[in-house]
This record gives C-alpha cells, sequence and structure tokens, in this order.
C-alpha cells in the first residue's frame, strides 16, 4: 500500500461521504481500463491515482453493444441496453417514423432515418449550434441550458400518429436518473457533446434542469473541427470542465446564475478518444505506441483529464462538499484497437455499393436494399426488404468479400469476409440484442468486425468504437470514497444507474430499464 500513501500525500483523496448528497458523474470517452491501470501506476500522485486508490474500482467493467456514444451514455443513466431503450446509435433507422421534413402525413409511407447528431443543430458550424451568441467560443458558458431550442426541426423523423417531430428525449423508450432525482426535489445539470443529447432529460423532456451541450463537430479556430486537433479537443473539454466547476460553486453551467449544486450532474471528455482517433495531431503521433503504452498525444489528453479531475476535487473540498459528494468515472465507450500493428482500415462504401447492385441485379425493379448503414468498428444495417431472403443474401455476399484495405502505416493490407469475423441477420440480429423480430428500430444485420478492423475511407483515423470488441468495451469504472477495494467482478455500466439513485438514497427500481432488465447497483460499496 506504500503507492496509495503516496498518491495520499500527493494528491487528497474525497473521503467516504457521510451522506451523499450530490454525485458527481463523469464520462472520459475512450479511456479503457488498461489505459487508467497505465497511468495510476506511472502517475503515481496523481487524481486519478489518488480516486482509484481510495475508492472502488471495477477492474472488468464493461459498456453496452453497440459501444457508441449514445447508447454508452443511455446506459450509464438509465440502467437499460438497447431491447429497453431503444437506443442503438446516434445515425440509425426506424421503419415507424416518417422521413424527416414531412408535414402532411396521410399516405407518407413509413421508414426514415433518425438522425440524432451534429446535423440536427441550428448551425452545426457554430459552437452554440446557431444561438447566435458574441466572442465565440470563449462566450460559449453563455449558451442556453435548455439546448432544445437550438434543434432545428424539420432534420427530426415526424410521428405519423401526430405528423410532429421526435425530438430526441421523445425517442427514449424509458426514464433516467435525471427524472428521478427531479421528481425527488433534487437539482440536474449535464454537460455533452451535442444538443441532440437533451435525449438525457428523459421521456418527460424535463429531467435535466441545466444542460451544457456545445458543439464538438462545429468549426474550431485552428483546426475544421473541435476534434481534428487535440489540442482544440481539450480547449473544448475545458469549456465543459469550467461549467461543473460552476456547478459545485452553486451556480448555473455559467457561473452568472446562482441556483445551488446539483444533486446529480457532470460532463463528458473527448480528449482522450480524439487523441486515440488520431493519425497525428500538433505533428505528433496519436494513439498507442506497439507495446500498447499511450503516445505522446494520448498522453497529453490523460494528463489534460487528470488536471480537470484534481480541480474538481479542490473545489468540492473547498466548498466542503467532498464529505457529501460521490465521484463516479466511468466512459462511454473504449477505442479499437489499441495495438496499431492490428489496424485494418477499410472503405466500406464499395462493399455496401456491390451488395446493393447484387441485390438489385437478382432483383428487377428492386430499390437498394440497404436504407441505413452505421459501420465505425461494426456494421449495422437496416433494409429495404425485411425478409429472410434479403437477410440472407446480404450476409453470404458481404462474407464472400475480400479486397484490399490499409494499415496503420497506410501500406496496403488485405481483408477477407469483408472485415467481419460474424454477420447476425434478420432474426438473428434480432435475437442478438435481445428483442422480438419486427421492432422497428432493430438492425438488419449486425456485422462482429475482426480485431482491428475500422471502417473509413483513406487515413483520418487509427481507431474506432461501435462495436463488440474487448478494446471497445473494456473501461474503468471507479466509485470515489472506498478504501481502495479492487473488485475483480464483471460488471457493466448500465449498473451505474441504479447505484446513483441508491447513493442518493433513492429507489433503483424508479428506473424502468432496471425492473426491465433487473440491473442490480454495483457491488461492494456498502452503502
Amino acid at each position: 500500500m506504500a503507492a496509495a500513501g503516496t498518491v495520499a500525500a500527493a494528491v487528497p483523496a474525497l473521503a467516504a461521504p457521510v451522506r451523499t448528497e450530490h454525485v458527481l458523474l463523469l464520462s472520459v470517452d475512450g479511456l479503457h481500463q488498461s489505459d487508467l491501470d497505465w497511468y495510476t501506476r506511472t502517475h503515481p500522485g496523481s487524481a486519478l491515482a489518488a480516486l482509484a486508490a481510495h475508492g472502488t474500482e471495477y477492474a472488468h467493467a464493461n459498456t453496452p453493444v453497440p459501444s457508441d456514444s449514445f447508447p454508452g451514455m443511455v446506459a450509464q443513466v438509465t440502467g437499460g441496453n438497447p431491447a429497453s431503450t431503444g437506443i442503438y446509435y446516434d445515425a440509425t433507422y426506424n421503419r415507424a417514423l416518417l422521413p424527416a421534413g414531412t408535414t402532411s402525413c396521410a399516405g407518407v409511407k413509413p421508414g426514415s432515418t433518425v438522425d440524432y447528431t451534429e446535423d440536427l443543430d441550428r448551425n452545426m458550424n457554430a459552437i452554440d449550434a446557431g444561438q447566435g451568441l458574441p466572442n465565440l467560443p470563449d462566450g460559449v458558458l453563455a449558451m442556453t441550458g435548455n439546448p432544445r431550442s437550438l434543434i432545428n426541426p424539420a432534420a427530426l423523423p415526424v410521428d405519423p400518429k401526430t405528423c410532429k417531430p421526435v425530438y430526441p428525449h421523445q425517442y427514449l423508450r424509458v426514464n433516467t436518473v435525471f427524472e428521478v432525482a427531479r421528481q425527488a426535489g433534487l437539482r440536474t445539470a449535464w454537460s455533452d457533446k451535442h444538443p441532440a443529447y437533451e435525449m438525457l432529460s428523459g421521456p418527460s423532456g424535463s429531467g435535466i434542469d441545466d444542460l451544457f451541450t456545445p458543439e464538438i463537430n462545429s468549426k474550431a479556430p485552428s483546426s475544421s473541427d473541435w476534434t481534428k486537433d487535440n489540442s482544440a479537443t481539450q480547449r473544448y473539454d475545458g469549456y465543459k470542465a469550467k461549467a461543473v466547476l460552476n456547478e459545485i460553486d452553486g451556480f448555473d453551467h455559467s457561473g452568472q446564475t446562482r441556483a445551488g449544486t446539483p444533486g446529480v450532474f457532470g460532463m463528458n471528455f473527448q480528449s482522450v478518444s480524439t487523441a486515440q482517433k488520431l493519425p497525428l495531431s500538433g505533428g505528433q503521433p496519436g494513439g498507442y505506441r506497439p507495446d500498447g503504452t499511450p503516445g505522446p498525444v494520448l498522453q497529453s489528453a490523460l494528463d489534460f483529464v487528470d488536471r480537470q479531475v484534481g480541480g474538481f476535487t479542490a473545489e468540492l473540498r473547498n466548498r466542503h462538499l467532498d464529505r457529501s459528494t460521490t465521484v463516479i468515472l466511468s466512459a462511454k465507450h473504449g477505442q479499437s484497437p489499441i495495438d496499431p500493428s492490428a489496424l485494418t482500415r477499410i472503405d466500406d462504401a464499395p462493399l455496401l455499393s456491390g451488395l446493393n447492385a447484387a441485390w438489385r441485379a437478382a432483383h428487377p425493379g428492386a430499390p437498394d436494399l440497404v436504407a441505413q448503414s452505421t459501420d465505425d468498428d461494426a456494421m449495422l444495417l437496416w433494409f429495404t426488404d425485411r425478409s429472410p431472403e434479403a437477410a440472407e443474401f446480404a450476409r453470404q455476399y458481404l462474407l464472400a468479400q475480400s479486397g484490399t484495405g490499409n494499415g496503420s502505416t497506410g501500406a496496403p493490407k488485405p481483408f477477407t469476409h469483408a472485415g467481419l469475423t460474424t454477420v447476425y441477420a434478420g432474426t438473428d440480429a434480432a435475437r442478438y440484442f435481445q428483442v422480438r423480430p419486427g421492432d422497428p428500430r432493430v438492425p438488419d444485420l449486425v456485422g462482429i468486425a475482426q480485431h482491428g478492423v475500422v471502417y473509413t475511407g483513406g487515413h483520418s483515423k487509427i481507431a474506432e468504437h461501435g462495436g463488440a470488441a474487448a478494446d471497445d468495451r473494456a473501461v474503468p469504472l471507479v466509485v470515489s470514497g472506498g478504501h481502495g477495494a479492487r473488485i475483480p467482478a464483471a460488471v457493466e455500466t448500465t449498473q451505474i444507474a441504479p447505484t446513483i439513485l441508491r447513493l442518493l438514497n433513492l429507489d433503483p427500481r424508479a428506473l424502468q430499464a432496471v425492473r426491465e432488465e433487473g440491473t442490480a447497483p454495483l457491488p461492494g460499496l456498502g452503502r
């Protein structure tokens, strides 16, 4: 326990709360358990080391499949997988909704993309998503805490029953911890990367009092957007970190209106994720070294996150909130591959156009088979034809495809079976997600990628997430205020939601997904 003593001397740990009145949830997107292990071992005086050494650490935590940001974050605040939440990705397809922009619904055939990304913003090129604030980007803290007003309703799918747009919060099938906390009289706040994260307010639309969502894919001062240079991503994350500090101090995210420290609040970090994905940033290599340790850009991102976490814990102590606040640190998703030599980049466009051409050739007059594709390091396809014949046709076609992609150096690299190990199609795809066949949201085909495969044209990224690989799913999960316990049992990030409610002395079964899936609070906390 010498290392723990060193940590305590360098960065005082949060004491176990006498009574938890506040939960600060932090999602460090892309962070693996192996990254946290490496960082705490090599930086024993760090804030992250203090959090792990004096908290309860779950060494085998996994995020849901698909391991994308939307299902990953929704899991943490609902306790549910896509089977109960209905959230498979940020860009999907729904056969029961009408296309965006539909204003006269009579006679319109159902079937619509559901795009809950930056594409919804009034102005996706502005960090305030089109609010029209002066002095951007640094003036972004004046952004509204109700970003629903920044969503363009004409970009939303339409409910055929009401002929009205379906906002993200209306698309979520189950309630969230924010709704339960608000119903109990607690204030809530959250900071995330797109206005579409108003989904986290839950079906009521009122779960989050103060939602700060600067647009990460907007134009940054020094690059095409905030994700294309890691120093820009750190600057972007810094705005959200400042919002959290303001909330710790009892203000709203802007720091201008006194509101009281929220009962449930927090943010997501993007800096680690972009550092893992970028081949180069600032002239330095992104991602990992051949031995699996973080390279210079990723180290810088980890240092940045550590400083912010240290700032939060210091401010909690300064405000005498350390004995009433529990910090939970995890990640929406990991990133794959960690090993640079495993990378195989495959352009999925020729695979999908080939599938469509083959289908049309075999079925003259038929439309393209693929209605929507979402391919990062997994393949999710929605079809215009849901017959067993179509499902088997697509499965066999993809598994027969071979070609040449490129590796981490850009050199040609052959692939087989379209880069997939397994393909679930039709009823097998529904069974994979444990939903009934015919569900209007479930993909018609789920392709499990070979280790290291990333579906991308060109050489713009060296890692991705969204799949079922260990690199995608093995994320850290630490709850502050323990005694350095390291729990080896397998847990899921869905268990964060009922844990938050239990810490606040609220009923975990107030969450619909907890009741539906039987999601248990995290073990070993003894609170």
